[in-house]
């Protein structure tokens, strides 16, 4: 501030521009992210909740499944294994944010995906596209998807235990998200699915998930919290 008021330069605001992002072919792309909301649990208190959610970019098929807790690597891939049988198979492109949990950096296109990521990546051989940092703009039809969840789902619902939350998240997919008209394609996601669903990759065998605590090292902790 203090050099352009010396100087006499001008600030110049830059205008992002939009356009509508063509329709993509069935089987292209699904679209990943992460959403967390505060409900009530029986008691009457507050009960923070996280959630990852999937959509198919043609058909508008989407998948939910929630945690009580924070993501943990591990958890995000057992939830892609679970999204992957529930879609009918893999696009051939997922698109996501930089993420902790999936991606450690990005520069100039080059991605360094974390360790459990990377091999879990290898073996279901998906294309990825991480969008840049601050751009929710760039998947617009996931963070609708966070939204409706948010709004449609779970807000003015009673929280009890996860597994009940989840049987109810499901059978609000198959009644409303995924039956409802979508107001862009004037179509039900669940008819155009059944069409799309043949044009996805077939989930092949079942991924084996390692034992996180098998390299964990034992610790002696002294009474001033000094491991």
């Amino acid at each position: 501030n203090e050099l352009r008021d010396r100087y006499h330069i001008p600030k110049v605001l830059t205008q992002r521009t939009y356009a509508t992002v063509p329709e993509l072919p069935m089987g292209k792309q699904v679209q990943v992210d992460f959403g967390q909301t505060v409900v009530k649990n029986k008691d009457g208190h507050n009960k923070r909740l996280y959630f990852i959610a999937f959509i198919l970019s043609h058909s508008r098929y989407k998948y939910a499944e929630w945690l009580d807790r924070p993501f943990r690597t591990a958890d995000v891939i057992r939830m892609h294994e679970s999204a992957f049988h529930y879609l009918g198979g893999i696009s051939e492109e997922i698109v996501y944010d930089q993420d902790a949990l999936l991606a450690v950096s990005e520069n100039a296109g080059d991605l360094i995906m974390t360790a459990e990521f990377t091999k879990y990546h290898q073996t279901r051989q998906f294309n990825i596209y991480l969008c840049r940092k601050s751009d929710p703009e760039s998947k617009g039809k996931i963070e609708q998807v966070v939204k409706f969840i948010k709004n449609n789902f779970s807000k003015n619902r009673v929280f009890d235990n996860i597994t009940d939350w989840n049987q109810s998240c499901h059978a609000w997919l198959k009644r409303t998200g995924n039956y409802k008209v979508h107001h862009n394609t004037k179509k039900r996601p669940s008819e155009v699915h059944a069409l799309e669903k043949q044009h996805l990759k077939k989930v092949s065998g079942t991924y084996i998930f390692e034992n996180m605590l098998a390299s964990s090292i034992t610790r002696s902790i002294q009474k001033d919290n000094v491991i």
